[in-house]
């Protein structure tokens, strides 16, 4: 007897005490008709208590065992017995009706567990989640599906109706600045107001379960996305909760270099369709000096979506993917940002490629003053912008002499594309870094190449195995007849010239590398619109 007046209870006592009444908890299982599956279970090297809590969930009907894949079910048996049954017992009590993998969802329900016990102080309850009679509300109206799994909750994709192609460039919005405690519930009529949406994605923070403040929304049409940057751009959802809307660009593009210079557009797409999926086009800028030359050793490949891109990037660099006996140099290609139909209507300025060194900017002032006054006109290397004082006369011109032949070449004409207000931003943030006292800038970007004079080239790099070609330095600036003609945005001109106008000035140096730090950096990859958190 204690000195309190209660027993003392035996240790060995107690445990066995409590094998008794694991043993009846599992007699219990196995007389309730899931005797096979708790045989199952057990066999997978399962612990005990962590199969006990696995045939209560069978029971309620949330979970069968055909729902586990072997990835599961090794991690349930390496997971800590307690660990298991408190993730187990949390995945019972979320919202599984929109869970379409559940597999995936409880090991990400493990995954948030060990980093949450490595988090002091973080709070082991999830959060609260959508208003479900609001979110089933919506989804009977619509018929719309959503797909929940740890790091996305995603509505849609496609809708129910749609027979159609995926929607392409400029469809998507990007909304920030979300109060981590809203869900789809609150967004999805929103947006709905502004066109019919293909997708929602809202993004999840894998650990505390609420909104990571930022979502995607696909629209059908064009208009759609346009009428949400509009309506949506700094609403204010919240008191003192503003949104913030864009329109987002995915990087479908990827820059390929080392190609031989003999090699035609159509050599090249009919080649990398064989080896990669969902090419759309290839671009290449041959030699208006050199019509041997094809391309000038590097391409840019067009996919029909990021994740095709990304896809065709991955196999390039893990040096799978081979053609014409040699490896390939890979990288994102920035991707293209549209001027608005309004900014484009105003554009009196023409874009000239395919000129050959013979031709000078006297002769462009006589063939394209032709069709009407010029303000000015200026070349630069293969290529040229033709200003005129009103717009009628630049439609002239480019009906008149694209595809015609000046200089012993066909030219290619199109208006030029002022830059987008991202751009501009680009513009002033480059200016304040060339006032600044030292000069480390990010680099190249994919259509950038340095002016003659500026810098020596960077060495060449090393070469990777017996015969294989060095990968070539970053690309010239690309001609831009179709592909974002920026006006003059890669060649300074003299500073008595005023020629940036309402265009993008030129970017600056890439940073330095190696010892004495003599060359450049080649361009940076890209960064994916945060769909690699998707």
């Amino acid at each position: 007897m204690a000195e309190n007046g209660q027993e003392e209870v035996d240790p060995s006592l107690e445990d066995q005490l409590l094998a008794e009444d694991e043993a009846e908890e599992s007699t219990e299982t196995m007389e309730n008709g899931h005797s096979d599956d708790y045989q199952k279970l057990i066999d997978h090297g399962i612990d005990k208590k962590v199969a006990d809590e696995l045939i209560k969930i069978y029971k309620t009907g949330k979970l069968s065992q055909s729902d586990l894949d072997d990835r599961a079910m090794d991690a349930l048996k390496e997971f800590p017995a307690e660990d298991a049954v408190s993730v187990l017992k949390q995945f019972c009590d979320s919202s599984l009706e929109h869970v379409a993998n559940k597999s995936a969802f409880l090991c990400g329900q493990m995954k948030m567990f060990r980093q949450r016990t490595k988090i002091q102080g973080m709070p082991n309850s999830a959060a609260k989640g959508p208003d479900e009679t609001k979110l089933k509300e919506i989804l009977a109206r619509t018929g719309y599906t959503l797909d929940v799994t740890t790091g996305q909750r995603k509505y849609g994709g496609p809708p129910p109706d749609w027979t159609g192609v995926s929607p392409g460039s400029g469809h998507e919005v990007f909304c920030g600045k979300i109060p981590k405690d809203i869900f789809e519930d609150e967004l999805i009529p929103l947006f709905e107001k502004c066109g019919k949406i293909w997708d929602l994605r809202l993004m999840v923070d894998s650990v505390t379960g609420f909104s990571r403040g930022y979502c995607f929304v696909t629209f059908c049409e064009k208009e759609g996305a346009v009428e949400a940057k509009k309506q949506l751009d700094n609403h204010e959802i919240r008191k003192g909760k503003r949104l913030k809307v864009n329109i987002s660009i995915a990087n479908v593009r990827l820059y390929v270099g080392s190609i031989p210079k003999s090699k035609s557009k159509e050599d090249i797409k009919e080649e990398f369709s064989k080896l990669t999926e969902g090419l759309v086009d290839v671009i290449v800028y041959g030699s208006a000096d050199n019509p041997k030359w094809k391309n000038r050793g590097f391409a840019f490949l067009e996919y029909d979506s990021h994740k095709s891109a990304s896809a065709a990037k991955r196999r390039f660099t893990s040096r799978s993917l081979k053609a014409w006996g040699g490896e390939f140099v890979v990288d994102w290609a920035d991707p293209l940002e549209e001027p608005d139909t309004s900014t484009m209507s105003k554009v009196k300025v023409l874009y000239v490629r395919n000129l050959t060194s013979d031709v000078t900017e006297e002769l462009l002032k006589e063939k394209f003053g032709y069709f009407g006054k010029l303000e000015r006109a200026k070349k630069i290397k293969d290529y040229g912008f033709i200003h005129f004082e009103e717009r009628e006369d630049a439609l002239k011109a480019l009906e008149s002499l694209n595809n015609q032949k000046i200089g012993g070449m066909e030219i290619e004409v199109s208006l030029a594309k002022p830059p987008t207000e991202n751009r501009k931003k680009e513009q002033r943030k480059r200016e304040q870094d060339r006032r600044g006292p030292v000069a480390m800038y990010p680099g190249y970007d994919d259509y950038w190449c340095m002016p003659p004079g500026r810098m020596p080239p960077p060495p060449p790099p090393p070469l990777s195995g017996r015969g294989m070609r060095r990968p070539p330095p970053p690309p010239p600036p690309p001609a831009r007849g179709g592909y974002d003609p920026y006006y003059d945005d890669y060649y300074p001109y003299p500073e008595e010239y005023d020629y940036y106008g309402a265009y993008a000035p030129p970017p600056p140096p890439g940073p330095l590398r190696g010892r004495g730090r003599g060359g450049a950096l080649p361009p940076p990859v890209s960064e994916s619109l945060l769909s690699v958190l998707i």
